[in-house]
């Protein structure tokens, strides 16, 4: 099984590992092979994306388009919006799955807000509400780049570096559990791979 995920970025290429070891619990002995192509800073949209897709679904056996809601374009206004958005530039095809970060990655990341503060050396509180309600203005990577900016850490936040060292001392399973589109995303791959979904 090969399996071709559109990332915008490099802290997409960094939740590859976690991915990886998240899908090995639920996928014994049925492992896809998973092939993230990065762009730089968006994915293609409109008929480019119906090309692009095309292409690779010429050699996968699925091929998955992860976009964030918060492109700096106001393109979408919510993950749905996104999702059907795709839907229509891509047309008809049964190897196309459209999937969002709403309203950046950096969403996924909130749940270990214990490992942030810890990363960052400050105890800032986390940010209120639910991780993929955290908005345009104020998105969730702005979030992680300000506790790790007022925080004892000699570094800003890097997203490839940090979002790596954030996802490797958590449970991706927790994330999912807290991030509606995340559990949806691994889902996707689960039912694609006919493994355990997550309930």
């Amino acid at each position: 099984m090969k399996i071709v995920i559109l990332v915008e970025g490099k802290t997409e290429m960094a939740f590859k590992e976690a991915l990886v070891k998240f899908l090995h619990t639920r996928l014994s002995g049925a492992m896809p092979q998973l092939y993230l192509r990065k762009y730089d800073g968006h994915i293609p949209t409109g008929d480019k994306l119906r090309r692009t897709i095309l292409n690779f679904a010429q050699e996968a056996d699925a091929v998955i388009a992860l976009t964030d809601v918060y492109t700096g374009k106001q393109e979408f206004t919510n993950a749905e919006d996104a999702k059907n958005k795709m839907r229509q530039w891509v047309g008809p095809n049964d190897k196309f799955y459209p999937h969002v970060a709403q309203h950046d990655f950096e969403a996924w990341l909130l749940p270990f807000w214990p490992t942030i503060q810890k990363l960052a050396k400050h105890n800032q509180n986390a940010p209120s509400g639910t991780p993929e309600t955290i908005n345009h203005h104020n998105p969730p990577a702005y979030r992680i780049k300000a506790i790790f900016e007022a925080g004892k850490c000699r570094d800003s936040y890097s997203k490839p570096r940090d979002a790596k060292r954030i996802l490797e001392q958590n449970d991706l399973l927790v994330a999912a559990n807290a991030c509606p589109e995340l559990k949806a995303f691994l889902n996707t791959i689960l039912t694609i791979c006919h493994g355990e979904i997550i309930p």
